[in-house]
């Protein structure tokens, strides 16, 4: 499965979120059009949009609203803001095997751009004229919040090395897993689902964006990494303990993974510590359980399909879980 061709599936639906993306963003500044053209041309796998119609497609029988459009744009359009912001706040010079607008034009002008997307996120979700958009409003309000809490909490371990895995959970739910949930939740309600389906369609969401994150993760210690533009090892680098690590650290002694916290702690001052944690986690065991606990979530984001009726758009969103559990980008 690729997802060229389940766009190519939805067909118009697709290309008004297409077109209702160009709409948004349009100005009349020549460098903020030409930005944002940049922007869409290495926009990536538009995973959270797609997402957003096919449920609401599997929702309603194939039958999209206008807000069902305007709240997939919405989520793509917030998506990207927070890319353009994490570029600043991560130094990043690359994405997506490409410049960032940050290393192109400067952390001012990606920290602009950013917030131009995202005012015109929440004037997306408000232009379907909708008794609904305001509790609309609320879910990516609140996605907003989790983003920020979570960027600070990831801060705050990185700087005390102390992340068990409730606070890993907790951090990639807040800057991940949540702006899936909102748009799939934002996408029920654009069709009226009935309240059992919306909360399937909520726990499908957030099983598979935490599943998504994991697997960003263990591509941090696996050499397939290359693939999606990453170097091994950035993560410890920047003292995130994430889940591979935290599984290898399961397999060992408390004074071994004190050992290794400590490595983590004391990795600016000795670089050469990542490659000796890199080991470790592929000697201890640790993407082997990170990949244990993706499959769960993986199992989980499909079983939550049960209660929409059968249909090829459910079948597709089965079939989405599947590929970002295995993908290798």
């Amino acid at each position: 499965m690729d997802l060229k061709s389940i766009k190519e599936y939805l067909g118009d639906d697709w290309k008004r979120v297409e077109a209702k993306i160009s709409e948004l963003l349009r100005s009349d500044i020549d460098i903020l059009n030409s930005t944002n053209a940049r922007i869409i041309a290495h926009s990536g796998k538009q995973l959270r949009p797609l997402l957003s119609i096919l449920i609401a497609r599997a929702c309603s029988g194939g039958n999209v609203t206008e807000a069902s459009i305007s709240y997939a744009a919405a989520a793509e359009l917030l998506h990207n803001a927070t890319l353009l912001h994490d570029d600043v706040a991560d130094n990043s010079d690359q994405r997506r095997g490409v410049p960032t607008i940050k290393s192109l034009m400067g952390p001012s002008v990606s920290v602009l751009v950013g917030d131009f997307w995202l005012v015109k996120a929440m004037e997306g979700i408000l232009s379907s004229g909708t008794a609904l958009d305001n509790r609309v409003i609320r879910i990516f309000s609140k996605t907003l919040s989790d983003l920020a809490e979570g960027e600070m909490l990831q801060l705050q371990k990185a700087g005390t090395c102390d992340t068990g895995e409730s606070d890993y959970n907790r951090i990639i739910f807040n800057k991940t897993a949540s702006l899936f949930e909102a748009a799939a939740v934002s996408a029920a309600i654009s069709v009226n689902a009935p309240e059992e389906v919306e909360k399937a369609v909520r726990t499908y969401a957030v099983s598979l964006g935490m599943a998504f994150q994991i697997r960003d993760d263990i591509f941090d210690y696996s050499p397939s990494s290359s693939q999606v533009g990453k170097p091994v090892g950035v993560d410890i680098l920047e003292q995130k303990i994430t889940l591979p690590l935290l599984g290898a650290m399961m397999n060992v002694s408390p004074a071994e993974a004190d050992a290794v916290r400590g490595k983590v702690r004391e990795i600016h001052s000795i670089p050469s510590y990542r490659d000796e944690i890199i080991e470790f986690v592929r000697k201890n065991g640790g993407i082997e359980y990170a990949t244990r606990k993706l499959g769960e979530y993986i199992r989980d984001a499909v079983d939550s399909l049960s209660v929409i009726e059968d249909c090829k758009d459910k079948d597709y969103l089965a079939e989405v879980a599947y590929y970002v559990g295995n993908r290798l980008s």
